[in-house]
């Protein structure tokens, strides 16, 4: 009956957007409609990680290319300062809002602000953490991809009118996609998201996050490839013998 009245609704408003979303909640089943967000979520997510890292690289090669890196230069000393200082000029007179520390403020819009995130944060930490990082401020990446993330998903599902549920799992999917694409680890993502950002989520909800978290991977993995921030190699192989070492570190961390 609600869904009924609801496109009712939309259909005689005079905003030709109400009528787009009259016209998918008549013809498009809610669950398929929410995968096809949760992909368009994911690409938006990894094409928002291939863009961070290309301007972190951008900066730091631009400051450091015409002087030996591994030569001592006073540089390196004034270049955080600097990037702090235009930091704060970026967010004070161009953003003119405080846009914080990306994780708490998404938990402060799920708890209190029905999952709304303001449509600049899905550029304005990137600009601001690319000068910090770029020119060598000592912060990481994670948090300004995952507000961004966070950000596009809240956008694009008040765009489409829905509600507070949904609204918080394509913030979730936005989230996972971020730290999927800005690190190529989709199940990191999707960890990330349920251990931080989610408070009840079923299992249905699973797929959204699984869909968005692999389409940020894939496209941030074939524009980049094996270029991503955190690289590792296998230096000895798992042997099942030390599972006990393995043991006694979890429980000794644990009661830490």
């Amino acid at each position: 009956m609600f869904r009924r009245i609801k496109i009712i609704w939309l259909r005689n408003s005079s905003n030709w957007i109400n009528k787009a979303v009259a016209w998918r909640i008549a013809h498009i089943p809610e669950k398929y409609f929410l995968y096809l967000l949760s992909l368009i979520i994911g690409l938006f997510s990894g094409f928002a990680a291939l863009i961070l890292k290309n301007l972190i690289h951008f900066v730091e090669v631009r400051l450091t290319n015409w002087f030996a890196v591994d030569a001592i230069s006073y540089w390196y000393l004034f270049y955080p300062l600097i990037g702090i200082f235009l930091t704060v000029l970026f967010v004070k007179f161009v953003v003119k809002d405080n846009i914080g520390h990306g994780v708490s403020k998404i938990l402060f819009a799920i708890s209190r602000k029905n999952s709304r995130l303001k449509a600049h944060n899905t550029w304005s930490s990137m600009i601001a953490s690319s000068l910090t990082i770029g020119l060598g401020g000592s912060v990481g990446a994670e948090a300004p991809i995952v507000l961004t993330g966070a950000s596009i998903g809240s956008n694009l599902a008040r765009f489409f009118k829905l509600n507070y549920k949904y609204i918080t799992l394509m913030v979730g999917c936005g989230a996972a996609g971020a730290i999927a694409g800005i690190f190529n680890a989709p199940m990191a993502g999707i960890v990330f998201t349920l251990e931080v950002l989610m408070v009840d989520l079923t299992m249905a909800f699973l797929i959204p996050l699984l869909i968005s978290a692999i389409s940020a991977t894939s496209l941030s993995y074939f524009f980049m490839g094996e270029g991503v921030l955190l690289r590792f190699s296998h230096v000895s192989p798992f042997e099942i013998n030390n599972i006990w070492f393995y043991i006694l570190l979890g429980i000794f961390t644990g009661l830490l």
